[in-house]
């Protein structure tokens, strides 16, 4: 069984890559994406379409429906779930998505319980959080760090510590990182986003605002965000598209800061003139 992860940035041709190699190896492809997931949310998150899969099978695409809050304990559950069945089964798989840490929660031994990542204290501040971690212990966690503030508090109010070996894999497996320079990726990105609205995502934006849905995967996910701000009347539609260009950026900062920090990634400098030569590459890494 080989297992390939393909991550890397929006718009540098993870799809295209995914695609073409699992073709060659005969693999079935699982997302590693957090906001593919959810039904009905599909321009924003550049998600595959039914034409592009060319008759591969295709896993933990659309599996929750926008309203929910689907968080990394239940996609590690999925996932592994689907790993260990098609390791039985001898089935090489392609991983492809941005979300480092769905990937690494699915691949590294990565352990929490299941009452901490449920508790997201939702009624406190970041503030808030920080003082009640400071009446048992010095913390030097950063006030705008929710995520980790969190992750903190719920191991002193569960009385447990994370047990997790970060490093150490659960599978054996190959990541690619597919990459461009930093500039024309950036164009990219915005060009991207252009033909995101011209394919109608202001249309799919709004008919999830019109059926009242308010959840975790509207607030933080970049397109919908932005454009409820618009359909709420905050900002214009034309500040909304900026907004969407200027947080894909800060996304893709932190993208790589994650992968090169997180995870043991052989980087492949994408040739957007020939990508047959990009899947030739990937194929000798493999």
């Amino acid at each position: 069984m080989k297992i390939v992860v393909i991550i890397g940035p929006t718009g540098v041709g993870k799809t295209k890559l995914s695609i073409s190699l699992a073709k060659k190896l005969n693999a079935v492809i699982m997302n590693a994406d957090s906001m593919q997931v959810y039904r009905d949310m599909n321009i924003g998150t550049a998600k595959i379409k039914e034409s592009e899969k060319e008759g591969i099978e295709h896993y933990l695409f659309d599996i929750v429906s926008p309203r929910e809050d689907y968080n990394i304990y239940r996609y590690q559950q999925d996932g592994r779930s689907l790993l260990d069945k098609f390791k039985k089964e001898n089935r090489n798989v392609i991983i492809v998505g941005g979300s480092g840490l769905y990937i690494k929660s699915l691949l590294y031994d990565y352990q929490f319980g299941l009452e901490s990542i449920n508790n997201t204290y939702d009624d406190l501040t970041n503030k808030e959080i920080l003082d009640r971690i400071k009446k048992v212990k010095d913390c030097d966690i950063h006030v705008n760090n929710r995520k980790r503030l969190i992750r903190e508090l719920n191991k002193i109010e569960n009385k447990t510590d994370n047990k997790s070996d970060v490093n150490k894999k659960m599978y054996d497996f190959k990541i690619i990182g597919l990459t461009i320079d930093r500039s024309k990726l950036y164009e990219v990105v915005d060009n991207r986003v252009d033909e995101m609205i011209k394919e109608g995502l202001v249309d799919e934006v709004r008919k999830l605002h019109r059926r009242g849905i308010r959840s975790k995967a509207i607030k933080t996910g970049i397109g919908y965000k932005e454009l409820y701000k618009y359909l709420d009347k905050e900002i214009s539609l034309d500040d909304a598209i900026k907004q969407i260009k200027t947080n894909t950026r800060h996304f893709i900062k932190r993208q790589y800061t994650f992968f090169n920090h997180q995870m043991d990634v052989t980087w492949l400098q994408v040739d957007l003139d020939n990508f047959d030569n990009t899947i030739k590459e990937a194929l000798k890494i493999i």
